[in-house]
């Protein structure tokens, strides 16, 4: 089990919950919720960063209230399994704005799985047909339509944690 690069204690580990749970926390909000003065808070969020913990803080947007109602995940299997294929392969997919994540994946038929995002189903049509399968290498393509999002969080388990 690969551990932190720092030694975290109960303070930063209550830090990363606060700010997973709200990034766009100021430092005061921060300290009260966690039991420190902000200047101790506001140091241990620095040597957070510095440490690579905290990669930085984003804004998550509703995807209904976008208008992008429909949600895939994508395997893809490669015809050839050589470096410079799945490197292009991996390039232009993280060109596609559609695209939330991309997985290199063992235990399947697949080689990728992608989670992608669109309005409806004419839009992914027209992703699939000329974006998707033309990459070069793209052998196989199966889509799964997400009926329901049961837990979908971006929030690390920090419960193992020492």
């Amino acid at each position: 089990m690969t551990q932190p690069t720092i030694k975290l204690d109960r303070y930063d580990r209550r830090i990363l919950a606060a700010l997973q749970a709200d990034g766009g926390l100021t430092n005061q909000q921060l300290a009260e919720q966690v039991g420190l003065s902000p200047s101790p808070c506001s140091r241990r969020v620095q040597k957070l960063e510095d440490a690579g913990v905290i990669k930085g803080r984003a804004v998550l947007l509703h995807h209904k209230a976008l208008g992008l109602d429909l949600t895939i995940l994508v395997q893809i299997s490669m015809d050839r399994h050589t470096p410079e294929r799945f490197q292009h392969f991996e390039e232009t997919v993280a060109g596609y704005e559609e695209v939330q994540w991309c997985y290199l994946i063992t235990g399947q038929s697949a080689d990728y799985l992608l989670k992608v995002m669109v309005p409806d189903m004419d839009r992914y049509q027209q992703f699939l047909l000329n974006k998707l399968t033309r990459i070069d290498g793209v052998s196989g393509v199966h889509s799964s339509f997400v009926m329901r999002k049961v837990v979908d969080s971006t929030a690390l388990p920090l419960n193992y944690l020492t």
